[in-house]
């Protein structure tokens, strides 16, 4: 086997390898484009390697770390939808300054307008180099937007930035996150509060798996239809939810029985229950692939179709069209960053901020779709990356929050037995641990008529204690996630004036 220091450096010269190969199409056939364009092309190309290690892990981090896919079924999944999208459904022109920050109208010519949209890309790709090194997962769009700001900043002055969108921008690095993890949040109490807190796990779940699964049909029949198909095939928005909603009702014909059938299989427990949500991770994984790939191939491959229209055509314009090697080097640089690089996001969000089952992993998808959704009908910005990671902490911090309300109850009833029923307390904590919710509201309250005020015996409280203030979620990933978050736009905007300078300072005579 490699050593680590091995199979980095292999890592290395692969990664390497690709840039040159694009360097030699470049040179090869690209001869009328001059140098500009072929080191755009590179830079293109390291920024779509660096969207690849980083971005994508959202879409396949939760199957991963749920044990429904493996790395390597993960990253050949994630890589071919990826490129299927930005190929399929990529579209033929981008805009060519992202969401609009900066006013191209004040770039006082076209070389100026080039060595700008250099600079921003080679900052964007350098910020998320950076992050994915100290593993953290980052907006590639707001990588990029910084990147733009930045660079626009230094060429025309304080004036050419639209703060009012900027302020949108910021705004998202809060509701992403709070929106995501909400909405997981919610589904996971769902699921626990209709299937694993019932007493007979298994009828719940044949009554409940194929309704949540028809749901996650509905959406991400929705979202794809929406987002990852928006730039071939426009649509109203109810006729989209019309469209989910049949693919949905299908779905749910389809599978009611199967999974009934495979239920009568398993057995009463939860982590059996768990296996019934396998596929339906699979198919999110591959889809929210598809819809990345669609989306955000723009962001390494948009400011290369502006060098190659401004190259092209001598101007500045709003819209460039994407010729089709740019969008292969986009699609073939994010799925060689995945390949090469992606696995240590990967790990990074499906195990090392909470612990996920299957069950969580499904809030988290179901999350990923419905945010986009509701966010892009409210007209709210929105980060995939900031939806992903806060509907993690989201899964995360309530099952803190169910944790210490559980063992506040045992509490309650260790409270209310004497320090000598022994065999009474047991006997009322194995049936409080069957209950349904319900129940146990009920036997709590119960317990409480009695008014009983008993110590609670040191033995039980030293075995109920171990319990109390238990962090599920890892608080230094999250401390560390978030001030990588509030430094993107600004990091990425120094980086690109920086680089700006330089660049203009080695061409100008």
């Amino acid at each position: 086997m490699l050593r680590y220091g091995h199979l980095n450096l292999l890592r290395l010269v692969l990664a390497i390898s690709f840039l040159v190969a694009v360097t030699i199409y470049g040179i090869y056939f690209l001869p009328g484009s001059g140098s500009f364009l072929i080191i755009a092309a590179v830079i293109g190309a390291y920024m779509a390697m660096n969207i690849g290690a980083n971005d994508v892990a959202n879409n396949v981090g939760p199957a991963v770390g749920s044990g429904s896919l493996s790395m390597a079924q993960a990253i050949v999944i994630a890589a071919t939808f990826e490129s299927a999208g930005a190929l399929i459904a990529g579209g033929e022109v981008v805009s060519t300054i992202k969401k609009g920050i900066i006013d191209p109208a004040l770039i006082s010519n076209g070389d100026v307008f080039i060595w700008l949209m250099m600079a921003a890309l080679l900052a964007g790709a350098l910020w998320l180099n950076i992050a994915t090194t100290i593993g953290v997962p980052v907006s590639t769009t707001h990588s990029i937007v910084g990147g733009v700001l930045g660079a626009g900043i230094a060429a025309a002055g304080w004036g050419i930035a639209d703060w009012g969108v900027m302020g949108k921008i910021a705004a998202s690095w809060v509701i992403s996150p709070v929106l995501g993890g909400l909405i997981a949040a919610l589904f996971l109490y769902l699921i626990k509060r209709n299937i694993t807190y019932k007493e007979d796990k298994l009828l719940a779940a044949k009554k409940v798996v194929p309704f949540l699964v028809a749901l996650m049909a509905w959406a991400f029949s929705t979202y794809l239809i929406l987002k990852g198909l928006k730039k071939i095939w426009k649509i109203e928005f109810h006729y989209a939810l019309g469209f989910g909603l049949v693919f949905a009702a299908i779905i749910y014909t389809l599978i009611k029985k199967p999974i009934a059938q495979k239920a009568t299989q398993l057995t009463n427990t939860k982590s059996s229950i768990n296996t019934l949500f396998t596929l339906p991770l699979i198919c999110s994984a591959a889809l929210l692939s598809f819809a990345h790939g669609a989306n955000d191939v723009a962001n390494a491959i948009g400011p290369l179709a502006a060098i190659n229209d401004a190259l092209t055509t001598g101007g500045i314009s709003n819209k460039a069209s994407i010729p089709l090697w740019v969008m292969v080097i986009g699609a073939l640089g994010i799925s060689t960053g995945l390949a090469l690089y992606g696995p240590k996001l990967i790990r990074t969000i499906g195990s090392e901020i909470t612990e996920l089952d299957k069950m969580r992993a499904f809030c988290i998808a179901m999350s990923a779709s419905i945010t986009v959704i509701i966010a892009s009908q409210l007209g709210l910005p929105v980060s995939s990356t900031h939806i992903a990671v806060g509907a993690v902490f989201g899964v995360g911090f309530l099952r803190e929050y169910l944790k210490t309300s559980y063992s506040e109850m045992l509490d309650e009833i260790c409270h209310h037995h004497d320090d000598k029923d022994h065999a009474a307390l047991e006997e009322f904590l194995r049936r409080f641990h069957k209950a349904s919710i319900e129940d146990r509201g009920l036997m709590i309250k119960q317990l409480k008529a009695k008014k009983k005020q008993s110590p609670l015996n040191k033995k039980a409280r030293k075995r109920l204690g171990k319990v109390h203030g238990k962090e599920l979620v890892k608080r230094s990933a999250v401390h560390r996630i978030a001030a990588a978050w509030l430094i993107t736009v600004p990091m990425s905007a120094f980086l690109a004036a920086f680089l700006y300078f330089t660049i203009r300072g080695m061409l100008l005579p």
